[in-house]
Parts: C-alpha cells; structure tokens; sequence
C-alpha cells in the first residue's frame, strides 16, 4: 500500500502540479502587481479592529478569520513537515519553501477575495464560503465545486486529523509518558467541545490561542539560534546554494539532488501554509466584512507568518544543530535539533507546541470539512460528519506516520487542481476588484465604516 500511494504521490505532485502551483502564483502575483508586498502594511492594519463594522454580513472579524486561518495552517507542517522537508530535500528545500509562500501570498489573497464575493449567507446566518461556491457561481462550473468539496472532506481526515494526531501521539509518550490512545481521546473530546459551536466558537478559540502557541515556539525557537548565532550566515548561505546544486551526503543524511529540493519544498511549504489548495477561503468568507479585497489582504499574511517566520525558525534550528545529518525525519528530527540546541528543555518545546498546534489545526480543517459536506449534503450531514471527524483522532494516534503523511499529500494536489483552475479563470475578476476598490479613497480609508458606525 505505501509503495502504491507513494507512486500516486510522486505523479499528482509530479512537474505538473508544480508548475500549476508556481505558475499560477506567479500570474496572480503579476497580475496585482506584487500586491503582497506593496500592501504588505496596510493588510496589518486591516486586523486592528479599526475596519471593522460591526452591521456587515458574517460570522467573525478579520483578527478571528485569519486566526482560524492559521489555526488550520499552523500544525505539524510546521515542526513535522519541516523535517521531512529538510530530511528529504536536505536544506535547499527551505528556499523552495520561501518561494512557495511569497507567491503563496498573492494565491491567498485571490482566492479569499473571490471567496468573500461568491459566498452564500443561508437563512440561519451560517455561512457557505470557499472554491465550491466561487467555482459554481463566479466559473459557472458545478461538477468542479462538488470535486473540490468532495476531496477537501476526504482531505480532512488526513492533513487536519490523522496526520495531527499521529504526529503528536508519540511525542507525547515520549516525553509525558502518556499512552497514545488518551492523547488521541482528548484531543478528540477537545475538539468536540469546540466545533459544536461552529465557526464562531472556531474564531473565538483560534484568536486567543493563536497568539500564544505562536510566541511560545517562536521564543523557543530563538533560544536555540541565538546559542548558535555565528552560524547563522553559514546556514543561510547553504540554504541558497544546495537549493540550486544539492546537498551531499553527510552523516546519516542520504544526500538530495536538485528536484529532491524543490519537490519537498514545495510539497511541504504548500502542506504547511496551504496557499492555493482552497482551504482557508472557507474561513476567510466568513468574515464580517463586505469588502472582498480586504478579506484577500488580511488572507495574504498567512504564508508569511507561517511559512517565512515559524517555518523559518523551526528550519534554522535543524541546519544549526546539525541534526539533519544523523537520519531522523519528521517531528523526531526537528525534536532532536531542539535537543541539541537546548539540552533538556529543548524536546518539551517541540511536544507542548506539537500539542497545541495538533489541536488548533484539527478544530479549523473540521469547519473546512463540515462546510464541504453542507455544500454536497445539506446541512442535516453536518453533526454527523463532526462526530466522524472526532472520532478518528484517536484512530489517528495509531496510524504510521509516513503512510499518513502520503495520503494527506495526494489529498493535497487533489484539492489544489480544481481551485487553481478556478483562480485562473476568475483572475480577471480578482484584478477588477483590485482596481475598483483601491481608485475609491473612501473604501480604503474606511471613513464609510466610521459613517455607517455613526
């Protein structure tokens, strides 16, 4: 089965994909004329509360949908897929990571945008947002949104289940000495407990959360590199260079040629900020604003802020430590690095963040997941697939972590193809709303939001 899946795998995230993938980022990039970086400040301000008006349709504010947003992206692909990326690829792949959430900004922000314009407010006040709605009503293409829907649900019980559970499971008995099936059990109760409140309770729980795991690793992480801060230079250099040349064998490190390179850092940038695979839109359209091109704005910091900073980080340490050249991968590697930079403690930071990134990242992917099954079902499907997605937590705890790691990124390439061909198609109507909104001064500035508050 993994020889046959790891064949699949290696043909859907085969040099089609990827020149989808990159392409496609590129077009859109080009298209907004580099908007990530040109409003690269104004999309902070957009999160401050300041825009916000409390009489628009939604269900969250912009602070809340990114951080349900990131809540999903910030997981294991942070710690995880950082070192199988590194592992495989060697450290040339964090370069290829870099690039694939630079232009990942700009998918997010086009794939947001059209979220918020073709979303559906159904009668309860719930939100129906995502590629399916704007590949039925923006592309006028059915079938594509039923695919799209069809293989994000199945996708969520791989990159935002199994795969959270599975990677924080044996940590977690490493470290505290907890049997897998009760970490597995309370994250499923956890879990629960949030995503019976919806979208909602999401947003609320993921914006405090959020803040605080995201520091917690961040400062750990900073720890070990500021112990190792004359190698730093060193380590960027070999970045660049072995993405363009490979890296040789070294240690227990197997060596990775060029492709290796790009196709892990690709593969694990997109697993880790899911730029252009359609998820995050379903959150972002839930937004309570009636600006598309803000919601795109607040989508974009995303990637940066889990791809160029954490990812970073956490890829930083593992070339620094050296721990790549001794054979580990996945979550024991990047666990090894902290270990060596930070003899003691180092390990527990890894766990602990393991565990709330597990958590934070299963609660999102099941509101992806339910809002797909409402999109293909009806609403009546929804509790059940809730129940469903709880109990296969546990399940997950038990399943090997390289079969896991296979299926979620089939499912990957399988939810990305449908949405790129959407944003391709509809990037006309991203660069006219692009247009539009940024030539009217009182959009911009938001004195319409103070007027309307008045």
């Amino acid at each position: 089965m993994q020889a046959f899946l790891s064949t699949v795998s290696g043909i859907v995230w085969g040099p089609v994909t990827i020149v989808l993938l990159v392409g496609t980022g590129i077009l859109i990039s080009l298209l907004v004329r580099g908007i990530q970086a040109r409003r690269f400040v104004y999309a902070w301000q957009l999160i401050s509360g300041r825009f916000d008006n409390p009489e628009d349709e939604g269900e969250i504010t912009h602070f809340q949908a990114l951080s349900a947003a990131l809540s999903a992206t910030i997981g294991t692909g942070n710690i995880a897929g950082v070192g199988t990326a590194v592992a495989l690829g060697g450290p040339g792949a964090v370069f290829w990571m870099w690039v694939t959430a630079l232009l990942g900004m700009g998918l997010k922000y086009g794939e947001c945008l059209l979220s918020l314009r073709y979303r559906v407010i159904h009668e309860n006040g719930t939100v129906g947002a995502g590629p399916m709605y704007y590949l039925e009503r923006g592309l006028g293409q059915k079938w594509l949104g039923v695919l799209f829907a069809l293989f994000a649900t199945i996708a969520s019980f791989g990159i935002g289940n199994m795969v959270q559970a599975n990677s924080v499971a044996e940590p977690v008995l490493t470290y505290f000495r907890i049997p897998k099936i009760v970490t597995g059990l309370v994250i499923g109760g956890l879990v629960f407990a949030v995503i019976v409140g919806g979208i909602k309770r999401i947003g609320q729980v993921a914006s405090r959360l959020v803040p605080f795991m995201s520091i917690f690793y961040v400062v750990g992480a900073l720890v070990v590199i500021f112990r190792h801060i004359g190698g730093v230079p060193a380590a960027m250099a070999q970045i660049f260079s072995d993405a363009f040349t490979g890296t040789a064998a070294t240690g227990g490190f197997t060596g990775a040629a060029v492709a290796q390179a790009i196709s892990f850092g690709v593969a694990r940038g997109v697993f880790s900020n899911e730029a252009g695979l359609g998820s995050a839109p379903i959150a972002h359209g839930a937004a309570r604003t009636k600006e598309p091109v803000r919601e795109g704005l607040v989508a974009m910091l995303g990637p940066f802020i889990d791809t160029l900073v954490i990812c970073t980080m956490t890829a930083l340490v593992i070339i620094l430590t050296g721990a790549y050249k001794e054979g580990l991968t996945g979550a024991d590697l990047t666990a090894k690095a902290f270990n060596l930079g930070m003899p003691g403690p180092g390990g527990y930071i890894v766990a602990i963040g393991l565990i709330f990134f597990a958590f934070s990242t299963a609660i999102s992917w099941s509101y992806y997941g339910d809002r797909c099954v409402d999109y293909l079902l009806g609403e009546k499907y929804v509790m059940p697939y809730r129940v469903l997605y709880c109990m296969l937590l546990p399940v997950g705890a038990y399943v090997h972590l390289e079969l896991v790691w296979t299926i979620s990124d089939i499912g990957n390439a399988l939810m990305a193809w449908p949405n790129l061909v959407g944003l391709i198609f509809l990037s006309p109507v991203i660069v006219r709303s692009t247009r539009e909104y940024f030539s009217d001064p009182t959009r911009v500035c938001v004195s319409d939001v103070a007027a309307s508050s008045k």
